[in-house]
């Protein structure tokens, strides 16, 4: 039986950890080696598949179908679940005997449903996938009844549907690490993704991980012998996926120290943390790492306590504060702060409340998301009694509560676009901070531009890199003094040059032709003798001004950028300010 795994992503960057595993378990139980087959009756392969939902349906059924498999399991998510309804009509007319399994959160709470919905699909596995996927083909393998199989959800041969119940929890030491008989350059461009543990402490109603309080943990010593592979592999990034990384503070910081004494001075590793939960130790340990070797996501949601009482989480806001400053003040790790909008008891202005508490935090990246109202969780339970409305369709999201109509939604889909666009990408870092002062609160400053944005019709337009300072230019030229204008004229040159040596000058660049030959001889004088630029030996005076890059400002000070020397945590170019001396020669003032 030739099997085959499929995953669609939400976007090619990702990986899919899930069907990793499965095939993973599933040829460790049957015996099956690398490229080989599973002896027995009926003898077993296991391929595996990724898409993305950006592919067109007709694309993944092609694939599919020249495969030829006898058995299509597909990875349920509500990212992807639109999709695979959508191709197994067809896969059933184009491959009429292939058998057909579902499995992932988005099948396992209305499976009988599914089933009744999509006759194509013979079953769903219900639960911890590894197992049930091995059982399952051990006994089509052996020609056993299903019947015998824990964690299925089937339809018989008289079109009934039968349960098999839930399968018993493994020990995840058992699951053998995934990566080691894969080629690793060919995810060279995804992100990796690695758990060490599953389940969760706590019990965050709009979370399916809640449900599972029994946390349980791969052994420290798996776990350093698997990041090491990762290390030795030199993979640009490796994301865990366990739901509350240090909420055993022995696991976490065995990891952590193991990372830190192993730094391949490449590899980023990324957490989903509880801030609230981390003390001196685990703090200091934090601080002595390589600016940039860890990013850490911390879920706040909310900084109204009635809103976190009413989505049964414990967190406390002010040791949130003080742990993210703490943290901050090392300048070496990249901070992901995320609330959520739509939640119990939240209105309008609690949520600008809320957004201006954590924008004060100062993380690298502040993610406004939206209530997902997802199946089996105690927030789909209680939705009607807060009057909580969301879309029919995956992936379930908010359209208004007792508390926020659809309008307040538009709202803060405007503020969540300019965040993305004007703060996440970190591409306007110095032109934000000096617009912060020129509002009442962040809130107000996002809220501005969504709203020129939309009186422009400029939401629905892709933009370039180079188009987004334009409009924001445009933006100010209608809103601040001249004074502040030139200012902010200068903010946005630097942050463009910050970013990259961009060729393209915007429309409100200033004219720099009566400065050419002070810059040429600033140049020359560094190929002659480098006090700066440092790491361009074997390039000429001409070769070094295209490779970094002097911007005069309007006070006449200049900045210079170096495009070989780059912050490791922002990955910006290093800047130094220039200040002329007599003649045209030129001393370095500060250092940024």
């Amino acid at each position: 039986m030739k099997v085959l795994l499929a995953a669609v992503n939400a976007k090619y960057i990702h990986s899919n950890l899930g069907i990793y595993s499965l095939k993973a378990y599933a040829r460790k139980a049957l015996g099956i080696q690398e490229g080989g087959r599973a002896s027995g009756p009926s003898p077993i392969s296991i391929d595996l598949a990724e898409y993305t939902i950006n592919h067109q349906t007709e694309t993944i059924l092609q694939d599919i179908y020249k495969r030829k498999p006898d058995f299509i399991g597909f990875s349920c998510y509500i990212w992807n679940i639109s999709c695979i309804k959508a191709l197994l009509p067809d896969i059933k007319k184009v491959l009429p005997n292939v058998q057909i399994w579902l499995g992932g959160p988005e099948v396992s709470y209305d499976g009988e449903q599914v089933l009744k919905d999509y006759p194509e699909a013979e079953g769903i596995m219900k639960g911890e996938g590894e197992s049930v996927f091995a059982q399952l083909l051990c006994a089509k393998m052996k020609g056993k009844p299903l019947s015998g199989v824990p964690g299925l959800l089937w339809r018989t041969s008289d079109e009934a549907i039968e349960d098999t119940g839930s399968c018993q929890l493994i020990d995840l030491d058992e699951i053998p690490f995934p990566y080691a008989a894969m080629d690793m350059k060919e995810l060279e461009h995804r992100i990796i993704y690695y758990e060490s543990s599953r389940g969760c402490p706590f019990s965050c109603s709009y979370c399916l991980s809640s449900i599972d309080k029994r946390v349980r943990f791969r052994s420290p010593e798996l776990v350093k012998e698997e990041l090491s592979f990762f290390l030795k592999a030199h993979v640009p990034q490796v994301k865990f996926v366990d739901r509350t990384f240090n909420c055993k503070k022995s696991h976490a910081m065995a990891v952590w120290q193991y990372i830190l004494e192993h730094d391949n001075g490449i590899t980023n590793f990324h957490f989903e943390i509880a801030a609230d939960l981390l003390d001196e130790e685990e703090l200091a340990l934090l601080s002595a790492m390589r600016p940039g070797l860890i990013q850490l996501e911390i879920g706040v949601q909310s900084t109204n306590q009635r809103t976190l009482e009413a989505i049964r989480r414990k967190t406390d806001i002010g040791e949130i504060r003080r742990i993210t400053s703490s943290i901050n003040r090392g300048r070496n790790i990249h901070q992901h702060l995320d609330l959520i909008a739509g939640l119990p008891y939240e209105d309008l202005a609690s949520f600008r409340r809320s957004f201006n508490q954590v924008y004060s935090m100062e993380p690298e990246q502040l993610q406004l998301g939206f209530l997902k109202v997802l199946k089996g969780s105690y927030m789909g339970e209680t939705a009607a009694s807060h009057r909580i409305c969301y879309s029919s369709a995956p992936p379930y999201e908010v359209l208004s509560t007792r508390w926020l109509s659809y309008d307040d939604i538009l709202e803060l889909k405007g503020i969540e676009e300019m965040v993305e666009v004007y703060y996440n990408s970190r591409q306007f870092t110095t032109t934000i901070a000096y617009m912060e002062d020129l509002f009442d609160t962040p809130y107000q400053m996002f809220f501005h531009i969504s709203r020129y944005y939309q009186a422009h019709g400029l939401q629905e337009v892709s933009h370039s890199r180079l188009a987004r300072y334009e409009i924001l230019f445009r933006m100010l030229e209608e809103t601040v003094s001249p004074e502040r204008l030139e200012i902010l004229r200068d903010t946005m040159m630097t942050d463009l040059y910050l970013r990259e040596n961009i060729k393209k000058r915007p429309s409100f660049a200033r004219d720099q032709s009566e400065y050419k030959d002070r810059i040429r001889v600033f140049f020359e004088q560094e190929y002659a003798a480098p006090h700066y630029l440092t790491e361009y030996t074997g390039y000429d005076a001409r070769q070094m001004s295209k490779m970094a890059h002097i911007e005069v400002m309007g006070n006449g000070k200049m900045l210079l950028f170096d495009y070989k020397k780059r912050d490791p945590l922002t990955n910006n170019a290093i800047m130094y300010e220039l200040q002329p001396a007599s003649g045209s020669d030129m001393t370095i003032s500060s250092i940024h």
